[in-house]
């Protein structure tokens, strides 16, 4: 390798989440930052006293879970009310997402974790690190809205 080629491969340019904010960024941008881990598809409860929010391994009927992707994106707000458009989220409204999504800590100023398909080149790379929530959640179209207490889970952020 020339000096020259050696200074160009180590004289990286950053990559757009280094040097955008969330608004910046363009539709494209957005989107590639999820990571299809389909955790922000998880059923949560939230304790009423502490404001706690607790993950259930019970998914939102519109997730195809062998993909972790939704199988109605465009219309999801609309068939599901509650579904959480991180677009119009506010940092405090973060707290919602898993803490290993990409939404979530850049808003909070972290880094990608580093199995992010971003990081990696690799899409597979949320599935490989076992980060992809089907490898546990189960449709809440098979669990009664009062067992849900019962499928309270703790979620690994890496």
């Amino acid at each position: 390798m020339s000096d020259t080629e050696h200074i160009k491969s180590a004289i990286k340019p950053a990559a757009f989440w280094e040097t955008q904010s969330l608004e910046q960024m363009t539709d494209p941008q957005w989107e590639s930052l999820c990571d299809g881990c389909g955790r922000c598809c998880l059923l949560k409860l939230q304790d009423i006293e502490t404001d706690e929010t607790f993950y259930t391994r019970v998914s939102c009927r519109l997730l195809d879970i062998e993909h972790c992707r939704c199988t109605d994106y465009k219309n999801r707000a609309k068939r599901v009310p509650a579904c959480l458009d991180i677009r119009k989220m506010t940092q405090q409204e973060h707290r919602w997402l898993p803490e290993s999504c990409a939404y979530r800590r850049l808003s909070m100023g972290q880094e990608l974790p580093h199995w992010h398909p971003l990081i990696t080149g690799d899409p597979d790379s949320v599935k490989n690190a076992g980060f992809r929530a089907s490898a546990f959640c189960v449709s809440e179209a098979h669990i009664h809205p009062e067992q849900l207490e019962e499928h309270i889970i703790i979620l690994s952020v890496d």
